[in-house]
């Protein structure tokens, strides 16, 4: 299995903190101890190499799609205000991240990345409807060749402390490739135009670069 190199620092951290703390309880308490501690370790480290899998996928290319960003669950699906970059009705469809999820984000669209912010926020749960607001978080938009504009925006949750996102504007976005990583829980939130034919359903799981959530009609 192939781990992501936003956990490689933290699973050789947790991995030689374990085996001291393995050693302390070893001296303190005896053979038992280092027992107990082993009991106890092993299933955390075990999650923590299941959290930073990287998933092998042929990820699906098509002009038209929309493919899903993350791997997770639909929580909403409904017309909203789009204020800070696309400024106007939008269709918003937003996937919860628990943390058996693999936490990867892609782009979801082919074409220019044309903005990026990230804000410095909260940490509500992840399914609160002000997470999107009001919770740290990174927007990010790409503009297709076509000139229709999708906005993804990765949203911190109450267990999720760092938002990790590898965009720049103005460079190329291939569907499909890696957008960023947010750690432990999370939500990330699409904007789409409202001729968007969605594809998905509320509490429908989805993958990551196989699910399609819509098709957008490539603009001649």
């Amino acid at each position: 299995m192939k781990t992501h190199k936003e956990g490689r620092f933290i699973l050789l951290s947790s991995l030689l903190g374990f085996i001291l703390i393995s050693l302390i309880t070893w001296y303190l308490i005896g053979v038992n101890g280092l027992y107990i501690s082993i009991l106890v370790l092993i299933p955390i480290y075990i999650f923590l190499l299941r959290f930073f899998r990287v998933p092998t996928r042929q990820h699906i290319i098509n002009p038209s799609a929309v493919i899903s960003p993350c791997d997770g669950t639909i929580v909403a699906i409904e017309e909203v205000d789009e204020p800070e970059n696309l400024k106007g009705k939008c269709i918003q469809v937003s996937i919860f991240m628990s943390v058996w999820n693999v936490h990867i984000n892609w782009y979801p669209v082919m074409g220019r990345v044309a903005y990026y912010k990230y804000h410095p926020g909260k940490f509500l749960v992840a399914w609160h409807p002000k997470s999107s607001t009001e919770n740290e978080r990174t927007t990010v938009t790409i503009e297709r060749p076509d000139g229709v504009k999708v906005l993804l925006r990765q949203i911190a949750g109450l267990l999720a402390r760092r938002i990790i996102c590898y965009s720049h504007e103005g460079e190329q976005a291939a569907q499909g490739k890696e957008l960023g990583f947010i750690k432990f829980g999370s939500r990330v939130d699409l904007f789409l135009p409202l001729n968007s034919d969605i594809k998905v359903n509320l509490k429908q799981k989805v993958t990551g670069t196989q699910t399609v959530i819509a098709e957008i009609p490539v603009r001649e």
